[in-house]
């Protein structure tokens, strides 16, 4: 009973990019050719249910209790969204969920898994990214606006900004676009709510983009957060680095009440990495060589108070 009445206390908070993760069918309105049985990466039906109950057991090991929200980046579409929380290891755990519908050519979008006895959404919307010269259309924004135990408001936005596909510099314009539709968002809210700002920017927290977020009042929480149980220093591996382009932004708010901040490292999301040394997140694929591991980024946790 002690137990319950102190988890229940914190707001814990996931997010995850899942690599890829795709169905087997094809959308004939976006490119998803390659994640098809008979496509590039011969995207099989075991192999799609072995990528769901991956990325279910690696949201279950999070943390002790069940993460309340869980902000998922690279996600097809509402069967694999269905599949995920209702037929996966997850489908005991009552999550229900949302997530947009955007012109990423690929298919690729954001979702939002929630515990409804532990947050009430009260609206939502896809906030849509107008691309700009070079830009290729990218993911919506996904904001939800609910109401946690506590009875109080939480904003929540959910991004995916475009890659440094091209190069850093050149793709430098597309997610500044992106951040500066988050900073007019919370302009319009007023950074004196409750706001959390979550998923993969594809930039360090130094980076224009990021910078321009805190500029409107917004502070990374998840600046370096190192691994639960020691062998990640961040949630993402370039080479031999270590370095995140999954961030936490929160308001002063929200802020203030940060309880925990960490990497999901558990050892079945990692392996050794031959070439570099340590260890590396266990990714689905390399390149086109399927490796069978979950996805390479690892789950951020942040326990609000």
């Amino acid at each position: 009973m002690i137990l319950t009445l102190l988890l229940s206390a914190f707001l814990t908070f996931v997010e995850m990019n899942c690599e890829n993760l795709f169905d087997t069918r094809h959308d004939p309105s976006k490119q998803d050719q390659e994640f098809l049985p008979d496509g590039s990466r011969r995207w099989t039906t075991y192999r799609y249910w072995q990528k769901l109950n991956d990325v279910g057991r690696a949201i279950l090991a999070c943390s002790d209790d069940l993460p309340d929200v869980v902000a998922l980046c690279e996600v097809e579409n509402d069967t694999v969204l269905h599949d995920l929380s209702h037929r996966s290891l997850l489908r005991n755990a009552g999550y229900d969920y949302l997530m947009t519908e955007s012109p990423d050519v690929r298919g690729v979008d954001v979702a939002m898994l929630y515990r409804p006895a532990r947050f009430r959404p009260l609206c939502y919307e896809s906030l849509y990214v107008k691309p700009v010269k070079g830009m290729r259309p990218t993911r919506d924004v996904l904001y939800v606006k609910g109401r946690v135990v506590t009875g109080d408001t939480l904003h929540i936005f959910i991004v995916h900004a475009p890659s440094r596909y091209g190069g850093e510099r050149s793709s430098r314009p597309f997610r500044l676009q992106v951040a500066q539709v988050l900073a007019n968002a919370v302009d319009s809210l007023g950074s004196h709510q409750n706001i959390i700002i979550a998923g993969d920017f594809n930039d360090y927290y130094n980076s224009p983009a990021l910078k321009l977020l805190y500029r409107h009042g917004l502070d990374n929480v998840s600046k370096g957060a190192a691994g639960r149980f020691g062998k990640a220093r961040a949630s993402y591996r370039f080479k031999s680095l270590w370095r995140s382009i999954d961030h936490v932004l929160a308001s002063p708010a929200m802020a203030e009440r940060i309880g925990e901040v960490y990497v999901n490292d558990s050892p079945f999301l990692l392996e050794e990495d031959e070439r570099y040394g340590g260890w590396k997140p266990r990714r689905t694929f390399n390149g086109f060589r399927y490796l069978g591991g979950t996805s390479d980024h690892l789950p951020l946790v942040v326990r609000f108070r």
